[in-house]
């Protein structure tokens, strides 16, 4: 019993307060308590009695089986009541002893299985206030914004607006309401972005007075906006592991004090880190989570700016690893890097590797990892592996082209190429041209990136016909070329071909000593060689810097007899930047053959001027010496010059050029009589180039040339 003034016991040790004993005389104010019974239904029995259960959830239920009158229940122990807890007695039919009544009839209906609950109507029913809504005539209203004339602020806030994305219309003035408030809330987002953290924002729905304009059942949604204080890096502070170079990761947070706390700026900062170290030397930098305690109860508007960089071990390269369905093997893989085991690591050159791959369109999904060796490397780095994930592509590609230009009519050509078919990258091309002027066919075997990246070797055999006005030719050609080329992933400063041809020709030549053209076959041997020095800043579409080729050929030529000669052509392009939108871009180029008479040559041979890749406004070839019949002949000698201004805009320019130049019987270019062509172009930029189109007229125009001239094709045309 507890002391007096002290809280009753509690807990397993409390006593007891004392109970009713079972099977006892109650005392006075008691409740007689009966005495201990059995189940009421035996536990077996109760089992039995359950209906069998189906594991399907969807089967219809059973139907309710009423008991049959006379059922037997198991005797019920009574249970006596006091008189404050009795129940009146049931009415209805008396049940004798321990059988129940006989049970009502129930609904026919009622007795059916029910129905599968994929087969009920669950769309809400339609109440009066849904009726009420739809039919309630659309409001309109008026959008008005204040204090967000902040860096651009107020054209983000009607990009992402709720006001605005309804369109001045809404169901009713709630709605309206509904929406300023989601707008004061972007607002005060907008402001805190650009670090105005104390920024406010009202938002005001009232009726346009009457006699205003377009006042009549109108609103307007004031939202204003107060921008506070602007908030500034007090300190930047930046907790990482020792580096090299010593505070790498501090030089590459473009972050000082006195920067306003800018969501953009600081993202921007910390995504520099995780994309410049590792270019330097830290594959598996992670940036962690900033942490900026705002000073808010100060007088100056700051705040300390703490990051935190796990830097991991810095890398150098180690070896290439690969898994998946191999396209090539580990041999040929190691073609593709530019980078030597022991090199500090840098993400740009496993970028590199990566897209050489995806280059030569034979992976379905290729993908480049730094995985940790543990193995140490120069220079206290450890080396890390790459591991190169490979699934097959489709080989086989067919494609087609067409172009037109005034001189060579349409030209349509075709191809099938299967990139493996003499793993690896081992090539098999075949290829058609249809065209007004030219019909042929080809075959060729070419192997890319043979024992070095961007190095190809080529077979090739064709048969072609052609049809101008300084000749009709059926050619047939053997050659071999092995070329280190520039491709838009990886411009190289130099790069050559060289090769063999073997040509058989059937040409139509003029005899000027007999006054008339006749056919004639030529047996051809060459040697041709190209060399390019290239500083241009681009493969496609390049804006500065300058390119210069040259082109030499021995040859020897058959016909009666053997007559050696040389082909030789040099060409300068040069591009130079006006501003962001303009370019000028010029070219000059000129070419000698040396060691024959002009008559001696195949005519296919020969230099010709005019056309779309020579001076623009007149025909193809119709540049240089002519025949009686009015037919060009062709020269020994080439010159030509090309000036364009390219103006671009968007994803379109235009192009205004000047062209001039002219081919000569002589051994040289002599550089008179020049032939001037101008016109305008029109440019439509692609991710692989521009495609072309150039209208162009003769200046100082001769008797059969052209009027207008037009060109089409793809590529800047020079």
């Amino acid at each position: 019993m507890s002391q007096p003034g002290s809280a009753p016991a509690k807990g397993p040790d409390a006593p007891k307060a004392d109970a009713p004993k079972v099977g006892t005389t109650p005392q006075a104010g008691e409740a007689p308590v009966p005495a201990p019974a059995g189940p009421i239904v035996p536990e077996a029995e109760f089992d039995a009695a359950l209906p069998p259960l189906s594991g399907d959830i969807n089967a219809p239920l059973e139907a309710m089986t009423p008991p049959t009158s006379g059922t037997t229940l198991p005797p019920v122990t009574s249970v006596p009541v006091t008189p404050q807890t009795a129940t009146p007695p049931a009415t209805g039919p008396a049940a004798t002893g321990d059988v129940l009544p006989p049970a009502a009839v129930l609904d026919a209906e009622l007795a059916q299985p029910l129905a599968p609950l994929g087969t009920f109507d669950t769309a809400p029913l339609e109440t009066a206030a849904d009726v009420a809504d739809r039919d309630a005539p659309e409001i309109r209203y008026e959008t008005v914004l204040a204090g967000l004339d902040i860096q651009d602020l107020e054209s983000r806030f009607k990009a992402l607006s709720a006001l605005r994305e309804g369109d001045g219309k809404a169901a009713n003035e709630t709605q309206v309401a509904a929406r300023a408030r989601e707008d004061e809330a972007l607002a005060v987002r907008l402001l805190k972005s650009l670090g105005y953290y104390d920024a406010t924002a009202l938002s005001v729905v009232e009726t346009i007075p009457a006699g205003s304009p377009r006042s009549v059942g109108r609103l307007r949604a004031t939202v204003t906006a107060t921008p506070g204080r602007l908030y500034t890096l007090s300190s930047v502070t930046v907790n990482a592991d020792a580096t090299v170079p010593e505070g790498l990761v501090r030089r590459e947070l473009p972050l000082k004090v006195g920067d306003p706390i800018q969501a953009d700026r600081i993202q921007g900062a910390e995504a520099n880190v995780s994309l410049r170290l590792p270019q330097q030397g830290y594959p598996f930098v992670k940036v962690g989570e900033r942490d900026i305690l705002l000073e808010d109860q100060s007088p100056e508007a700051v705040g300390a700016y703490t990051l935190p960089v796990d830097t991991g071990p810095r890398a150098s390269f180690g070896q290439l690893t690969t898994e998946g369905d191999p396209v090539f093997d580990l041999k040929h893989l190691n073609v593709f890097p530019r980078f030597d085991g022991g090199d500090l690591y840098d993400t740009r050159k496993v970028d590199d590797l990566r897209d050489a791959l995806v280059a030569t369109g034979l992976f379905q999904t290729v993908s480049v990892e730094p995985v940790r060796t543990g193995r140490p490397g120069p220079d206290a780095t450890e080396q890390v592996d790459l591991l190169i994930r490979q699934a097959k592509g489709p080989a086989r590609t067919l494609a087609g082209q067409a172009g037109y230009s005034t001189g060579q009519g349409m030209t349509l050509e075709g191809s099938w190429v299967h990139r493996n078919l003499f793993p690896p990258e081992g090539a098999l091309i075949v290829n058609a041209t249809a065209g007004t002027q030219q019909q042929g066919a080809g075959a060729s075997f070419r192997r890319q990136n043979a024992g070095r990246r961007d190095r190809t070797v080529t077979l090739t055999a064709s048969a072609l016909h052609q049809s101008y006005d300084a000749f009709d030719a059926f050619t047939g050609t053997l050659s071999a070329r092995i070329s280190y080329d520039s491709t838009p992933i990886w411009q190289k400063k130099f790069t050559y071909a060289f090769g063999v041809e073997l040509v058989g020709t059937n040409e139509s030549v003029y005899d000027f000593a007999r006054g008339a053209r006749e056919r004639g076959t030529y047996g051809i041997a060459a040697l041709p060689g190209q060399a390019m020095f290239d500083r241009s800043d681009s493969l496609l579409n390049p804006t500065r810097g300058y390119r210069l080729k040259i082109n030499v050929s021995p040859e020897a030529s058959v016909r009666g007899a053997v007559r050696p000669y040389a082909r030789t052509m040099i060409e300068g392009t040069a591009y130079y930047p006006v501003g962001q939108s303009l370019v000028i871009a010029g070219r000059a180029r000129a070419g000698s053959i040396f060691g024959i008479a002009r008559d001696d040559l195949a005519p296919s041979r020969r230099y010709y001027g005019g056309g779309g890749g020579s001076v623009r406004g007149y025909g193809y070839q119709r540049l240089g010496p002519f025949d009686p019949n009015g037919d060009p002949v062709g020269g020994r000698s080439l010159n030509e010059f090309a000036l364009e201004a390219r103006y671009r805009f968007g994803d379109f320019g235009i192009v205004p050029f000047v062209d001039a130049g002219n081919s000569y019987e002589s051994t040289f270019p002599t550089g008179s009589d020049l032939r001037f062509g101008a016109g305008i172009g029109g440019r439509f930029y692609t991710n692989f180039g521009p495609l072309r189109v150039d209208v162009a007229t003769p200046l100082n125009k001769r008797p059969g040339d052209g009027r207008v001239a037009l060109y089409i094709s793809i590529g800047q045309a020079f």
